[in-house]
Parts: C-alpha cells; sequence; structure tokens
C-alpha cells in the first residue's frame, strides 16, 4: 500500500523566517567585514570555521554527515526508505573577496531551515532530504569555478580539481588537508532531485514587485581572452593616418560587443571585463591590449552566432586598423534549461502560498548547472536590493528570504514524498 502523500502546500508547513535570518547573520559573522559584508575565501581558515559551523548546525538538527574528496558536505536527513536517491538542496559558503551575506549562504542556510522545519513538525519523508556545501563556487582563489559540483557531476577530474593552485601556490588539495575537509573519494551517489534557492542577483524581481522567481534555466556562456597587436610609436610626430593603434582597435571591439548582446535581446550579454593597455605611458600610442570577453545566451545557437559575430568583429577591425586581433576561447557552458516539471511545481507552490512570481532566467552560473547534468534540477529566487551581489552592500529582505525558503519546502516535499500518519 502507497502510505505517501502529496498535500496541497496551503495545508503544509511554513518555515520560521527569524532562526533562517539569524542563522544568516550567524554565519555572516565568519569573516565579517567593516562595511557589512563578508570575505570567507574558499578553503580558507575562515571557510573552515564556517564549514565546522554549519556540520554543528547539522548534527544538532540529527543529520549524519559525509565529505567526499573535493570537501563538497552533504548533512543527510533519513528518509523511511533510506535506500532511495536524496532529494538534495545547496549551495556554496565561500563568498567574494568583497562578498555578501546571501549569495550562496541562503541556499545553504535555507536547506538546513529546511530539514529544522521538518524536525519541528515531527515530518517523516519517503526519501532521504540532504543538504549540501559545495566546494569554491566563486572561483575567487581557485579556477575552475563551481568547482565541487563540477567534480560531482564529472565536468572535470578530481585529480585536476586538487592540483589547481592560487596564487600563493597552494594547491587544493593541500588547503582541503589544512582545514580538515579532505574527505573520501568514491563514486558519485545518485540524486533523486537539486533545488538550489538563491538570491537573484540581478534587478528584475524587484523593479517587478515579485517575491519569487521561477527559473526556467541558465545563461549558457563563452569566455575569451582577446590580444590585440599594434605598434608603439611617440604621440606626437606620428600622424593619426599612419598609427596602428591598438587601443583604438580594442575600443571598437568593445563597442562591437555591445552591439552584439543587443542585437539578440533579451537574454543576451556581452561583457567586457579586462582591459590590459601596453605599454600604458602618457604620450605613447598603444601598441598592444589584452582583454576579456564574455558572451552569454539563453540559446545554444544564438550563443554560437555571437561567437561568430564576435570573431567577424575581430577580422575586421583588425583589418582596418592594421591591428591583428587573436582569440581563444577559455570557457564553454552550454545553456542549462531546468527540469519542467520541477520549474511548474516552483511556481504552483509561489501561488499556493500567495506569493507573486514570474519567470526567469539566471544569467549567473550556479552549482545548479551542474547538478542538472545529473538530476531533475529547479532554482527558486528571491529579490536581492538593487539586483546588487558580489558586493558588501549586497542585502535582502527577511520576508523574501522566508518566502523563497518556504516554496523551497513545498517543492522538496513533493519530490520527497510524506509519509502519512
Amino acid at each position: 500500500m502507497d502510505m505517501t502523500t502529496t498535500p496541497s502546500p496551503a495545508l503544509q508547513p511554513r518555515v520560521d523566517g527569524a532562526r533562517l535570518w539569524q542563522s544568516l547573520m550567524d554565519l555572516a559573522q565568519i569573516g565579517a567585514t567593516p562595511k557589512g559584508g563578508v570575505c570567507r575565501l574558499a578553503l580558507t581558515a575562515l571557510d573552515g570555521e564556517g564549514r565546522d559551523l554549519f556540520v554543528r548546525w547539522a548534527r544538532e538538527a540529527g543529520c549524519s554527515v559525509r565529505v567526499d574528496a573535493i570537501g563538497n558536505i552533504f548533512a543527510r536527513r533519513a528518509g523511511r526508505n533510506d535506500a532511495l536517491p536524496p532529494v538534495m538542496t545547496g549551495s556554496h559558503i565561500d563568498t567574494q573577496p568583497t562578498g555578501g551575506k546571501f549569495d550562496g549562504n541562503y541556499g545553504v542556510l535555507a536547506g538546513l531551515e529546511v530539514v529544522r522545519t521538518l524536525n519541528d513538525r515531527g515530518i517523516v519523508t519517503e526519501a532521504p532530504i540532504e543538504v549540501a556545501v559545495w566546494t569554491n563556487e566563486e572561483g575567487s582563489r581557485f579556477v575552475p569555478v563551481m568547482m565541487g559540483s563540477g567534480v560531482f557531476a564529472g565536468a572535470f577530474t578530481l585529480d585536476h580539481a586538487l592540483a589547481q593552485r592560487d596564487t600563493q601556490g597552494t594547491s587544493v588539495a593541500e588547503a582541503l588537508a589544512a582545514i580538515g575537509y579532505a574527505g573520501e573519494q568514491g563514486p558519485t551517489p545518485a540524486v533523486g532531485a537539486y533545488f538550489e534557492a538563491h538570491i537573484e542577483q540581478g534587478p528584475m524581481l524587484e523593479a517587478n514587485g515579485c517575491v519569487i522567481g521561477v527559473v526556467q534555466g541558465a545563461l549558457g556562456q563563452r569566455w575569451y581572452d582577446v590580444s590585440v597587436q599594434g605598434m608603439e610609436a611617440h604621440a606626437g610626430p606620428t600622424p593619426m593616418e599612419l598609427r596602428r593603434d591598438a587601443l583604438l582597435a580594442a575600443s571598437a571591439l568593445v563597442a562591437e560587443v555591445n552591439r552584439i548582446a543587443l542585437a539578440h535581446a533579451p537574454h543576451a550579454r556581452g561583457t567586457v571585463g579586462v582591459l590590459e593597455v601596453f605599454p600604458s605611458s602618457r604620450n605613447v600610442i598603444p601598441g598592444s591590449v589584452r582583454m576579456t570577453v564574455d558572451l552569454r545566451a539563453a540559446d545554444d545557437a544564438v550563443l554560437l552566432q555571437m561567437d561568430a559575430e564576435l570573431r567577424a568583429a575581430c577580422e575586421r577591425l583588425g583589418h582596418a586598423g592594421r591591428t591583428p586581433i587573436t582569440v581563444e576561447q577559455v570557457v564553454y557552458f552550454p545553456p542549462q534549461p531546468f527540469a519542467p516539471q520541477l520549474v511548474e511545481g516552483v511556481r504552483a507552490d509561489a501561488q499556493a502560498l500567495g506569493y507573486s512570481a514570474m519567470d526567469v532566467v539566471s544569467g549567473a552560473g550556479h552549482d545548479a548547472v551542474y547538478l542538472a547534468r545529473l538530476a531533475p534540477t529547479a532554482m527558486v529566487f528571491v529579490p536581492c536590493a538593487d539586483g546588487i551581489s558580489h558586493n558588501e552592500i549586497e542585502d535582502a529582505q527577511p520576508e523574501h528570504l522566508e518566502a523563497g525558503c518556504n516554496v523551497l519546502l513545498q517543492a522538496m516535499l513533493r519530490s520527497a514524498k510524506v509519509v502519512a500518519a
């Protein structure tokens, strides 16, 4: 006899928003900055302290805890049938050097609050529930970004990740050992479903007065290193028409990147984030420029078209200015749609709970992008003040964080199944 149920979200429990907020504030004290943000870089001593606090809280909530070989932490609340693949949630607690209190941290502690709420209500789920803390999501200290979830999903090998070094020469393997989070290597366990709650890190929810973002998927990304080669010359004696000005060509390329993204609205993005000019002297015509280009789109065909347009622009501008331009693609993430059934569940839960909601697409990478390769996946977004993230002034309203956690709770219960009393 089937003894599991999926009751209406309107009849299901609610999380303790004050407890969730206090947990976020307590964690934010580890690595707190004078401007109210957090600096807790991956696998530093401060990251170790944050991990220790989460593990203590998880064990106090009755969870078993395991750590894998790349340092991912999994806190498990047993299900009635503990052999079933877990319904998983989580995010990361490492931050940018000038990070905020909510990016990543919210997803981890929303998962912990789900566990605490189930304990408070004495709710038994058929499948186990796990809360994951993924290693080095930010990529501030070690590359690649989203390292822990990437290893878990097989996007790159454990050996490759462990061998990466920071600017001081410390390897990931050495840093894990130093903070006591070098776990056991083993096969990747099955995941029944994965959910991730996150601040939006953009302005759309706030601008539209919506509390819940129903995330359709994540934009694909192509990152490039670009080099423009001209010739240094004296700024005074060299006539304008005879110059091979690398910065002039690079400036035109910046405008082209912007034009390409606008031509593929609304979900395309184009960014030049780094521009290094040589020799960078006031009265010398720039001889070379190194720059980065970041292209993003929701559709892989669109992203490929943007790639072609970028390369054509580089060829055209390089020829016109006698400044050859080379382009090297260094990162590629395909667009990642999320599981339609889970996405529709998030939408239904938000509606049933009385929260305003809208469809959004994630412009940023998240651990959910890699987990979607292994299991049905969905994300829940909530607003952040002025769309600001990766900044010490990053902020979110407690009631919005509580709302997102309530939607997360209902979505996870639908997948994990409540055992009938």
